[in-house]
């Protein structure tokens, strides 16, 4: 992929500062114009993303500081240079779901001065055949329009599991392997094999790599077509698959994919862009709208997940020194309550209007008062279905009295993962940390799921785990009886339950929980898919040995596909 555009040189400006002012104004203008409508040819998720970063490019705090660098004599370049630098590095240091909004800026910076410049802005390369287009990090533009006839898999270098990056990808289906190590050793013209399921890439396989690699394209080609309807296992087991959605306008694709309901509705994106809290008629008006697509089904919404690590001034700006550990999630709402009470009052409200069946949870709860806490003030607003978000370790090991309190549990496996294994889940030094396979995340999985069993209250997982067909399985393994992801994901995992039993799935998940890392958990249960023994319970039925479901695609990494 072609390099970055050059930092701009410090020269003097040889032109009044209003006349900088005006070019950066109009360029500023035009490539927030562009990535929208990048945006608007997407659709689905790539739509709410790109909007976001439209807005980057509107931000009045950034643009007064770009006048400001101008006014100083600065030529608009590198005044739009500057200011998106300090932007950007004021993010990297709140870390968290800010400091992941730093490659979005990086990205809109540099489409600002390439306008500025008049020169096309750093993108995809578009050769005459397909490949496999290999990057540091592939900007939220460039991704949401990547031609799926010609790009078999993307690899970058950088970027986790819930980067921008990793999130369209999947949305759009895309083969996609992000924070590969060694990704940018890999050489123009060199054979790969991505392999999505596992996380890996294999370079310069040998003639036996790619005919096992092409013999699991085969056999997955020859699988019946993915079923539709109802998520089940293969004995009548039911197991709701849901969508996680960030906006009411994107109901409507996940409805059309199959989703059954809505097992993650975060509300963020009605209050991000704010400098005050939206209003109660506001909220309800956008809650009304999510509930009245989905009549007669589950809708989860989750309460403002905001805090340090998505500073709100009118929330909890205050700088903190470890921002994931801080005021954050419901923390933050207890400390700043009326904001929780009008967002409240407004589903309520909604809910009283529509015939959708609306379940409330809290995000990062991680004691049994806090549960406590948010179920009764919930009930008292006039919600009926009140819940919490099991993000935290703590929330794990005491499962079992917090769903006497609560009447639902939902694993965010992204988070469950971060803390369990105390590794960033943006930040790329650790990223091999980050993999929901890990046993000590599956353990405690299952501490959820056998509280839930115990009380008969639902478990549902709305982390990215959901979204790996083979670990769906293992999931429902370990008593969770929901899976909510995105849309993009629903067809294929509906397909990969429908070939186990409940008895196959429990025993896949006794196998993972055996091994002692997320890459001999996931050999595991991929041996025992495609070999099994004499104590797996598919073993009696012949018919039951089912080909590995990983999506590899051999092809030729080429000139350009490197930064």
């Amino acid at each position: 992929m072609p390099a970055p555009l050059p930092e701009p040189a410090e020269t003097p400006s040889t032109l009044t500062p209003a006349a900088e002012l005006d070019r950066a104004t109009a360029a500023l203008a035009a490539t927030a114009a562009d990535i929208r409508a990048r945006g608007e040819r997407a659709g689905g998720t790539a739509h709410d993303v790109l909007e976001a970063q439209a807005f980057m490019a509107e931000d009045p705090t950034l643009a007064d500081d770009v006048e400001a660098r101008v006014q100083g004599g600065l030529t608009a370049e590198r005044a739009v240079f500057e200011a998106f630098a300090g932007f950007r590095d004021l993010l990297v240091s709140m870390g968290g779901y800010m400091a992941e909004r730093a490659t979005d800026l990086n990205d809109v910076s540099q489409r600002v001065v390439a306008n500025l410049q008049g020169v096309p802005a750093p993108g995809i390369p578009d050769p005459d055949f397909a490949f496999v287009l290999v990057a540091r990090d592939l900007a939220p533009a460039d991704t949401a329009l990547l031609d799926l006839d010609k790009v078999l898999a993307l690899i970058t270098s950088e970027g986790g599991p819930t980067s921008h990056t990793a999130i369209l990808a999947r949305d759009k289906a895309i083969v996609a392997v992000v924070g590969a190590a060694g990704a940018l050793e890999l050489a123009d013209g060199e054979t790969v094999i991505v392999d999505a399921a596992a996380g890996s890439v294999t370079a310069s396989p040998s003639a036996d790599d790619i005919a096992a690699a092409q013999q699991t394209l085969a056999e997955r080609k020859a699988r019946p077509s993915a079923p539709t309807g109802a998520g089940r296992l293969a004995d009548g087991t039911a197991v709701p698959l849901l969508a996680n959605l960030g906006s009411a306008d994107a109901a409507a694709d996940a409805v059309g994919k199959g989703a059954e309901g809505v097992g993650l509705f975060r509300t963020e994106f009605l209050f991000l862009d704010s400098t005050a809290a939206p209003t109660v008629e506001a909220q309800q008006e956008q809650y009304t709208k999510l509930l009245a697509a989905f009549p007669g089904k589950k809708v989860v919404v989750r309460a403002l997940d905001a805090g340090a690590d998505k500073p709100l001034s009118f929330l909890n700006d205050a700088d903190e020194e470890n921002p994931a550990l801080g005021l954050r999630g419901l923390r933050a709402l207890r400390a700043n309550e009326q904001i929780l009470r009008d967002q409240l009052t407004a589903l309520a409200n909604a809910d009283a209007v529509t015939d959708a069946d609306l379940w409330v949870m809290a995000p990062m709860v991680s004691t049994v008062e806090e549960t406590r806490y948010f179920t009764a003030l919930g009930r008292e607003l006039g919600l009926k279905t009140l819940g919490v978000m099991v993000e935290v370790p703590s929330a794990a090991l005491l499962a079992d009295r917090i769903l006497a309190d609560a009447d639902f549990a939902s694993i965010g496996t992204n988070d469950l993962t971060q803390y369990t294994l105390a590794a960033d889940r943006l930040l790329g030094s650790v990223a091999a940390f980050q993999d929901p396979w890990h046993p000590a995340v599956l353990r405690l999985v299952g501490d959820v799921g056998r509280a839930g069993q115990a009380l008969d209250k639902p478990v549902g997982v709305c982390g990215e785990a959901a979204a790996d067909p083979l670990l769906a399985v293992v999931l429902v393994g370990l008593g969770v009886t929901s899976l909510s992801m995105s849309p993009a994901a629903l067809a294929d995992v509906r397909a990969e339950l429908a070939l186990y039993t409940l008895e196959q799935a429990q025993h896949y998940a006794t196998l993972a929980l055996a091994a002692n890392s997320a890459f001999e958990a996931r050999a595991a249960v991929l041996e025992a898919q495609t070999h099994p023994s004499s104590t797996d319970p598919s073993s009696t039925d012949p018919s039951s040995t089912h080909p590995r479901n990983t999506h590899p695609r051999s092809s030729h990494a080429h000139e350009g596909d490197r930064p």
